[in-house]
């Protein structure tokens, strides 16, 4: 199984030989609040249910449910590991179980209580004379507070609103969407961040946590290549509400994504990483570079 999810991660993203150097905004928690005791679950064997309503007949309902996801890239392939890390630890749990006594059932653990936890992923390859939209990510990262759900919002609508306000410019697009089980949510959520910060040479601009850093310097407002230099912006998002983005075709489906996007609540917003690149004095992102590094970007 190793072997084949690494061949799978370096088909899916080949990683460019000179990275351009770029910013990131993020923070959040993936922590499960307290909860108070329960009777359990009370499922009444192989086809019981989930009491939140999942279905399931093979004796693990709470799995089957969370296996979804929109737009057949990384995301995809990360939310197809959880489910198969979850499956794994489910038939491990069951064998180990076998020959204990009838406790009076089984007794559903606090993450799976949490439910499932939508991972969000939008990047949006604009072109290079999109120069307001990397000055308003720095303004962004050296005043918001990313330390608390509040500010991680406030993050997230302003970035999508600067986004919004650059239809003109927008060239490429990638939308994806999945669930998965709360417990390999924040495991997941890291591949994720991790893959799209590989991408960066450096990260010159960051507010993370509550923890700013800059460095460098930082990109001039002079001239760029209108038609073959690029900027790309990726947000990532996990929410505790489910939440289903369709794959941007043209210019509309991405407006509504990035509206939907922006409109979820502080109590909802679980973790954000806003990445984007070039950020740096004479660094690029030509065309070629961005095929490489964003493969599942399409035109709109």
């Amino acid at each position: 199984m190793v072997p084949v999810l690494m061949i799978g991660l370096l088909v899916f993203h080949p990683l460019p030989s000179d990275a351009a150097r770029g910013g990131r905004i993020g923070g959040g928690s993936f922590r499960a609040p307290t909860m108070p005791r329960s009777g359990g679950y009370r499922g009444g064997g192989m086809g019981g249910g989930y009491n939140r309503g999942y279905g399931g007949g093979i004796g693990f309902p709470f799995i089957l449910p969370f296996f979804g996801f929109g737009g057949g890239g990384l995301l995809g392939f990360m939310v197809l590991m959880a489910f198969v890390g979850v499956l794994v630890n489910a038939f491990r749990g069951a064998g180990a179980g076998a020959g204990r006594p009838a406790m009076g059932g089984y007794e559903r653990p606090r993450e799976m209580a949490m439910g499932p936890v939508s991972l969000l992923q939008l990047q949006i390859g604009l072109l290079a004379s999109a120069k307001d939209l990397q000055s308003d990510l720095r303004q962004l990262a050296s005043s918001a507070d990313t330390s608390n759900s509040t500010g991680l919002q406030r993050v997230l609508q302003d970035t999508t609103l600067a986004l919004l306000r650059q239809p003109d410019l927008w060239v490429y697009a990638n939308v994806e969407s999945g669930s998965v089980p709360f417990n390999a949510a924040e495991s997941t959520f890291n591949r994720l961040s991790m893959t799209e910060r590989s991408k960066l040479r450096e990260e010159l601009t960051t507010n993370v946590g509550g923890v700013r850093s800059s460095g460098g310097e930082l990109s001039s407002r002079g001239d760029a290549d209108a038609t073959s230099e690029f900027i790309v912006v990726t947000v990532l998002v996990a929410s505790s509400r489910t939440v289903n983005l369709k794959q941007a075709e043209n210019g509309e489906q991405l407006r509504e994504s990035l509206r939907i996007l922006g409109s979820t609540a502080s109590s909802d917003l679980m973790a954000l990483e806003v990445i984007w690149q070039p950020d740096g004095v004479g660094d690029v992102l030509s065309a070629d570079e961005l095929v490489t590094a964003y493969p599942n970007l399409r035109h709109l």
